[in-house]
Parts: C-alpha cells; sequence; structure tokens
C-alpha cells in the first residue's frame, strides 16, 4: 500500500494543485519511485489511497497497466491519517501482513528486504516491522529506539534512537479496533505493540528525504538530476 491521501501543507503552494505525490524529482513523479521499486521487488498488486486532488493521482497512473503492476484506489472523502487510512482499504489488502510506504518520502529501500519480515509477520507473534534511518536535522529527537532488531519506546543503554522513514510491515491484526472510515493515527497503535514487544525493526542507512517543504523537494530534484 502507498499512502497518498494528504494535503501536504507544508509543500502549499506546489500542493494547492498538485497532491504530493504526483510532485516530479529526478524527472518523474515521486509516487512513481516508489512503485517502480516495488515492482522491481515483486510487488505486482498495489493500493493506493487518496483524498486531496486524488483524481489527478488516478488520472496519471490508471490501473497500473502501464507501470506493470495493478493499481487499486481506496477514496477517502478527506483524510483519515495513517491508521484510519489503512483500515478502510483492508478490504481491498488480500494480505494478512503488508508493506506500507508513505507516498510523499524518498527512499532507496530495496523491497525485496522485506520478505524475511513479510514471512516472520505472518508466521509468528509480531505486528509490525519499521524501517528506520538516521535522524535527520528537522527531525533530531528521533521516533524510537532499535536494540538488536527489535524496536522499543523508551531509550536503553547502547541502543540507536532513530526516525520511522515512512516504510513498514503491518499485520491486519494491528488494526483490528481500528473502524474503517474515522480518523486515527498509527503512532498509538505502534507504541501499544511496541509496550507488548511485538515490533521489530531495522536500521536503513541509505539515500532517505522526507519530501516535507519546497526546499527539500527542491535540494533532492537538484541531487537526483546530477547523480542519477
Amino acid at each position: 500500500m502507498i499512502l497518498a491521501a494528504g494535503r501536504g501543507e507544508r509543500m502549499r503552494p506546489l500542493t494547492d494543485h498538485t497532491p504530493k505525490p504526483l510532485l516530479p524529482v529526478g524527472g518523474k513523479p515521486l509516487v512513481i519511485w516508489h512503485i517502480e521499486r516495488l515492482r522491481a521487488a515483486g510487488f505486482g498488486r498495489i493500493v493506493i489511497n487518496h483524498a486531496h486532488l486524488g483524481q489527478q493521482i488516478e488520472a496519471a497512473l490508471g490501473n497500473g497497466a502501464a507501470l506493470g503492476v495493478v493499481i487499486e484506489y481506496s477514496r477517502e472523502a478527506s483524510a483519515l491519517e495513517t491508521a484510519g487510512g489503512i483500515a478502510t482499504a483492508l478490504p481491498l489488502i488480500e494480505s494478512e501482513v503488508f508493506p506500507v510506504v508513505n507516498g510523499d518520502i524518498y527512499c532507496e529501500y530495496d523491497f525485496s528486504r522485506l520478505a524475511e519480515p513479510l514471512a516472520r509477520l505472518a508466521a509468528g507473534h509480531d505486528r509490525a516491522h519499521l524501517v528506520l534511518v538516521d535522524n535527520p536535522p528537522h527531525h533530531p529527537q528521533g521516533d524510537f529506539v532499535l536494540d538488536d532488531g527489535r524496536v522499543q519506546n523508551a531509550d536503553s543503554p547502547h541502543a540507536l534512537r532513530l526516525t520511522f522513514c515512512g516504510i513498514g510491515v503491518y499485520h491486519r491484526a494491528l488494526f483490528a479496533r481500528t473502524p474503517a472510515g474515522e480518523k486515527a493515527p498509527l503512532a498509538p497503535l505502534l507504541r501499544q505493540a511496541i509496550d507488548a514487544r511485538r515490533v521489530s525493526g531495522e536500521h536503513f542507512v541509505g539515500r532517505w528525504v522526507d519530501v516535507g517543504t519546497p526546499e527539500r523537494l527542491h535540494q533532492l530534484d537538484q541531487s537526483l538530476h546530477t547523480h542519477v
């Protein structure tokens, strides 16, 4: 699943007329980078949720055939936040366990690395697997602690405090109490599962950008045109 329903307030005025996942970097929209990487890793069916200017996303991507995938859309009248959006899209998601990526990030993560956590979550105890990155300058305090492959809420000795990059694997049971069609944030669900010791994680050290401002979008675009 690709999350594409956000309004992108910090990206205005660019997002007044274009949904953030369609903003171009390196010659193609952000969401296309995700789709191409997911396809390369063997994910052939993708669900995309949308709200703000969502018809533009459908017009640009269609049913996914031109991109070598099958795309289905979960349409939201207004953005339902992350957990609400995922819970609402669950009828379109066939698997018990599935990857989710934020549509407003750029990340050179190899999605084939998710094969192990996908299998592990399907077989066992965990409810989520999070991909974490070094804390960026605009978020120096980080989100979670990673200690020997396990995600923790509280600091512990010799553990890394890192930032959630917007890529995760989730078991649909994580959303069992999240009503479809209602706003609900993801963080409280994750923190509950972390406290129950049911969340694994990994540290990704490749290129990742939270494309949250026009300045970061421009810097990323310049960088990709220079190095890709």
